[in-house]
């Protein structure tokens, strides 16, 4: 969803969120979140499902009003001004917003004409954004025979056509095939080069780290951590130890082995039979005690290894899941489907 491009008029953050409240029934979606994004920025906001994600892009958004706070973008109010924060933003979704019986050509400048361009600017638009996608050879045909990635770039183009001061991309790269998730990695990277402002929701958070300037983490509709993957990573303290243990079976045993080496308790894949531990100080020393303990028991590994903390590894320690997993009560889930929400 994109609108005429007018130009930012004022001095503030590109968006600004104070103690904003959004509830379905007795579902509370968001529980007064606080957002900032410098313009300019990507700020990158990480959640497993059901956090309250996509409820916070479609409050940004005008799509939902929210119960009470405040949201403003470019400093245009969402509940009080919602054309005029239309007027300056761009959207892609998680469903694509692409008509598969047009081709890529018809589909932008469709859009286009939505947007009150005259007939040359929409052509011409229509053609810049189709090279500048890798979609040029695909122009004519029509989209239902275009790839996954394929449609997910026209969709970001079309987010693009009136050239949004902000644009937010509610988990662009979910579906895609790893190499379709880099190529559209490059393709934001190239957007915030040019001075895109940019709010990025995702669960993957290999993603976050490689295009983010700051992150928010959000679980069960309140912030929970902010800052940038490093700060994020320090707060986690030490190293990772690490090991796949080769008989699935003996997993359970090999963790109560290492237990004693953590403050907290270890990270388990059971179905690939990975082990992770966070441990303080060295994690030279703490490998050492951990091929002991292992040994002692004849419990044979692979990949045993030391790292410094990832995402996944703040994300276990402040939320105590991974940030593909969720929790959502049941009565939550069954609400999301009947109403047709995602967040």
């Amino acid at each position: 969803m994109t609108t005429s491009g007018a130009q930012p008029t004022w001095d503030g953050p590109a968006v600004y969120v104070e103690g904003v409240h959004k509830s379905f029934g007795e579902v509370q979606a968001l529980r007064g979140i606080d957002l900032v994004v410098e313009r300019g920025h990507v700020l990158g906001l990480l959640g497993p499902n059901g956090a309250g994600k996509t409820t916070a892009v479609k409050v940004l958004t005008t799509l939902l009003a929210p119960d009470r706070g405040r949201a403003l973008v470019e400093g245009r109010d969402v509940v009080r001004s919602p054309e005029a924060v239309r007027e300056i933003i761009g959207l892609a979704g998680q469903s694509t917003a692409i008509q598969e019986e047009l081709t890529g050509r018809e589909n932008l400048e469709i859009m286009g004409r939505l947007y009150h361009l005259d007939a040359e600017t929409r052509r011409r638009r229509a053609g810049e954004l189709l090279e500048r996608f890798d979609l040029g050879e695909a122009a004519d045909r029509p989209t239902r025979g275009y790839s996954g990635g394929m449609q997910r770039r026209l969709d970001l183009a079309l987010s693009l056509v009136s050239r949004p001061a902000v644009l937010f991309l509610d988990e662009p790269t979910t579906g895609l095939d790893p190499r379709s998730r880099l190529g559209m990695w490059e393709v934001i990277r190239e957007l915030v080069s040019s001075g895109t402002t940019l709010l990025l929701t995702t669960q993957y958070l290999e993603e976050a780290d490689e295009l983010a300037d700051e992150i928010v983490v959000i679980d069960h509709g309140k912030v929970i951590a902010a800052g940038t993957a490093q700060d994020l990573k320090n707060r986690v303290g030490g190293d990772v130890v690490e090991f796949h243990v080769v008989e699935r079976d003996r997993t359970a045993e090999a963790v109560e082995a290492v237990r004693a080496l953590s403050g907290s308790a270890p990270s388990v894949d059971a179905d690939a039979g990975r082990v992770s531990i966070r441990v303080g100080g060295s994690g030279s020393s703490a490998l050492v005690e951990t091929v002991r303990r292992l040994d002692a028991r004849s419990i044979h590994t692979e990949g045993l290894g030391v790292r410094r903390p990832s995402l996944e590894d703040v994300f276990l320690a402040l939320t105590g899941h991974g940030a593909a997993e969720g929790d959502a009560p049941a009565s939550q889930a069954r609400r999301g489907r009947r109403s047709g929400r995602r967040s």
